[in-house]
Formats: structure tokens, C-alpha cells, sequence
């Protein structure tokens, strides 16, 4: 992995967290929460797509395809989970 392959997958992560931050809306701490998600998901998915060899859309080292399917599904998941409202628990 080279240095500017680091460089672009953080700032193609941020942009999918910025994204949904924009589309789902929040806060500030929503926005960290995004950002967080969407690195943890992006790398995540390109450690898969490299230990499985899934490379259906590669940008130079970067698994960019399983990257950005792991950074969705992070998010979609972490969204899902931070709708619980804790008030209304017994």
C-alpha cells in the first residue's frame, strides 16, 4: 500500500461519510460519527477485498469496488443502530 493510495482512500471515505452526513443530516457529533464509520467500513472492506482477491473495481493497490460496499454498509448499519432511542427503554 502506498502513500498515495492511503491518501486517496481517506479522502474517498470521507467524501462517502460527508455524503450521507448530508443526505441523513445531524449534528456535528452525527458528522464524526459518519466520518468514523465510513473509514472503519472503507478499510474494512478493502482488507476483505484483498484477503478474498474480490478486485472488481481497483484504483492502482486500493480494492476501491469492496472499499466503498464496506464504507455503505458501515454506514447503514451504524445509522440504524444510533435510530434507538434509549428514553423509552424500561
Amino acid at each position: 500500500m502506498t502513500l498515495p493510495s492511503l491518501f486517496i482512500g481517506f479522502l474517498i471515505s470521507s467524501l462517502l461519510g460527508a455524503l450521507f452526513h448530508l443526505w441523513r443530516g445531524g449534528g456535528p457529533g452525527r458528522l464524526l460519527l459518519y466520518l468514523l464509520l465510513a473509514w472503519l467500513g472503507f478499510w474494512g472492506g478493502h482488507s476483505l477485498g484483498v484477503h478474498w482477491n474480490w478486485a472488481f473495481f481497483s484504483l492502482g493497490p486500493l480494492y476501491l469496488g469492496t472499499a466503498a460496499l464496506g464504507s455503505i454498509v458501515a454506514l447503514a448499519i451504524g445509522y440504524w443502530l444510533s435510530l434507538v432511542d434509549m428514553s423509552e427503554a424500561g
